[in-house]
């Protein structure tokens, strides 16, 4: 994995990827960031050395370097998901070579279903911890102390002072910003009734599909990470209506504006 990771580095720094200072990882419907961007380089994932391709038609599949109020950064336009039939290193290389790259912090956002029905669709929810139902670890690989050390703290998986900023930021902006705890679960199918208890039951106020895996990577290289989700749908166990996705991508693209006030805003402050 060292050889690979050291390949696609060197591919993407003669595409002009020059340092970059942050990653940004983009999840479902969430794609407008990029106009954001003043873009210097970008490259499709299916043309660059050992990396996954988006199978997801919302995924876009490119890998992009810009500015962003001033600061160099990475942006994953598509992540990938286990349940594209994709293995935990597979769905975590981009965040290696990205930490290969250069980058000292890492933004990851989501859409995910509220469990804690005070959250409602169209709201943010800032991730403080959450709970690996994906029955592995994208650090269960032999070799992985040759990476980082394998038996990694997870009691702070996400940065203290990113999280803090952002709370002041949505403060100052009248961003409503909810704080809580994030189940990752395999998919692709949405969640049944007993299920959605089952989660309230065992602390977690939002679901979804990602971010896990590349939160724990991120850990494991040491690289600060904060994340937010975007709640684009409500599972209420005992009034549960069929989940329409079209209408979660409506949803996320109607929420992602607040959410790119909070990512601009940090990029002055980190």
């Amino acid at each position: 994995m060292i050889k690979r990771i050291q390949e696609t580095t060197d591919y993407l720094i003669q595409k002009g990827f020059d340092k970059p200072e942050i990653g940004i990882i983009l999840g479902t419907g969430l794609g407008q960031l990029i106009n954001e961007l003043e873009i210097i380089a970008e490259v499709s994932y299916n043309h660059i050395p050992h990396f996954p391709t988006a199978t997801v038609e919302f995924h876009k599949g490119k890998l992009i370097f810009g500015l962003l109020e001033g600061k160099k950064v990475v942006v994953m336009q598509g992540r990938f998901h286990l349940y594209e039939g994709y293995s935990m290193n597979d769905v975590t290389f981009p965040v290696r070579v990205m930490h290969q790259l250069g980058i000292q912090s890492l933004l990851v956002s989501n859409a995910s279903g509220s469990i804690n029905l005070n959250y409602k669709k169209g709201e943010l929810m800032l991730l403080d911890d959450h709970i690996n139902l994906l029955a592995g670890s994208p650090l269960a690989f032999k070799g992985v102390e040759k990476m980082g050390v394998r038996f990694v703290d997870m009691s702070a998986p996400y940065d203290a002072d990113m999280n803090a900023r952002l709370e002041t930021i949505a403060a100052h902006n009248n961003i409503s910003l909810h704080k809580g705890v994030y189940a990752a679960v395999l998919g692709p199918q949405l969640e049944t009734r007993a299920e959605y208890r089952y989660l309230k039951i065992i602390g977690a106020d939002a679901v979804g599909m990602s971010t896990v895996p590349e939160v724990i990577v991120a850990n494991h290289l040491s690289i600060p990470v904060s994340a937010i989700s975007v709640i684009t749908d409500e599972g209420d166990p005992d009034n549960l209506k069929p989940v329409d996705i079209q209408e979660i991508i409506a949803m996320a693209h109607k929420a992602e504006p607040q959410m790119i006030v909070l990512f601009k805003e940090l990029m002055k402050v980190i």
